[in-house]
């Protein structure tokens, strides 16, 4: 039998803690090493962080110096789960694939780097193919449902003429950096002026989703553009992160838009707040293809985003080990699916 699996958790927040235990929940994976900075989580067994029973996967410390597990021969894949941009992430990847480590991340503008960052995307993909790894940003949107999805449903099409998708869904899963980042728990005035100094960021991913959208089709769009505005509770809202009053922000509602030549080409619209049924809203995911055939093609309730993303991660890690060495984004590999044996039977042997 072959060795296990030998990974890195670098974060151990909702997602990260989330990837930790679906990962340590299938055959054939071992997590060596654990990095946060959270100091009630630094110096504990990981198994304990996790509140699961100890076994030879799990134990491993929880170190807030990276050093300590990022090193050649300590593992062969690192998960980063710390936060949404490609700046702010490319140092912890830089470091984990020159450690000789292939990468799985849920920074959304990960998911094509390219789209904002084509300096770092040309740097990151030299340093992987250097050092013989992969490297891989993905989640359920974007990543999945709001890019892949649609470009793979336009397969059974023979004209496209536009694009319309909507995702409106929960964010109580998520944790405080989401929060944050959706200027979840204002008044409407901070939010406002949090859109306009671009400290509330709303859904990070439509530049991401409409790039590889324009990959995937070799075009060109143009006038791309976005709107925010809040989501007002008219109820008190609240989650183990935030807990939210009548009158403020329990969420965003976010619209994308992209044209192609001088028709609108892409609409985007993806309404996320917490707990969305105390006021009656269904969840849902929405993708409409105007075309030959026009397809309409929905799921309800939405997609659960916490463990949709949690998930992907986790089931991409064994193609994204099989890849050749480079920058990747889901449209460089083949299509997503669960894990159901052993992780190993997965892998192809290496050289």
């Amino acid at each position: 039998m072959k060795e296990k699996i030998r990974v890195v958790i670098w974060g151990l927040g909702s997602m990260g803690s989330g990837i930790a235990n679906m990962i340590l929940g299938k055959k054939g994976f071992k997590i060596v090493g654990a990095i946060d900075m959270d100091p009630n989580k630094v110096g504990k067994k990981l198994y304990e962080i996790l509140g699961v029973e100890e076994n030879e996967d799990n134990c491993c410390i929880v170190t807030k110096e990276p050093s300590e597990v990022i090193k050649r021969d300590f593992a062969e894949v690192c998960v980063i789960a710390t936060a949404s941009f490609t700046r702010v992430v490319f140092p912890l990847i830089k470091m984990a694939a020159e450690a000789g480590m292939d990468i799985v991340t849920t920074a959304e503008e990960m998911s094509y780097p390219r789209a904002q960052e084509p300096k770092l995307s040309e740097e990151m993909d030299k340093i992987a193919k250097e050092n013989k790894v992969s490297i891989l940003g993905t989640g359920v949107n974007p990543g999945f449902i709001m890019d892949l999805m649609v470009i793979m449903l336009t397969g059974v099409c023979d004209r496209v003429d536009s694009l319309e998708v909507s995702r409106i869904n929960d964010l109580a899963c998520f944790g405080k950096a989401v929060m944050v980042e959706q200027g979840i728990g204002l008044n409407k005035e901070e939010f406002i002026k949090g859109v306009k100094e671009d400290t509330v960021a709303g859904h990070v991913g439509f530049l991401e989703s409409f790039g590889m959208i324009e990959e995937a089709f070799a075009l060109k769009f143009n006038n791309i553009r976005q709107e925010k505005e809040p989501i007002l509770t008219n109820v008190p809202r609240s989650t183990d992160i935030v807990s939210v009053s009548a009158g403020d922000v329990a969420g965003c509602r976010q619209v994308g838009y992209a044209d192609l030549g001088d028709k609108l080409f892409v609409t985007m619209e993806h309404p996320q707040q917490i707990k969305p049924e105390l006021e009656q809203v269904e969840t849902g995911d929405y993708i409409k293809i105007n075309g030959v055939p026009e397809l309409n093609f929905q799921i309800k309730p939405e997609i659960p985003g916490g463990i949709a993303t949690i998930a992907i991660c986790v089931n991409m890690i064994p193609l994204v080990m099989n890849s050749e060495p480079g920058l990747k984004t889901m449209l460089d590999l083949p299509i997503p699916r669960a894990i159901i044996g052993d992780v190993r039977d997965l892998v192809k042997d290496r050289d």
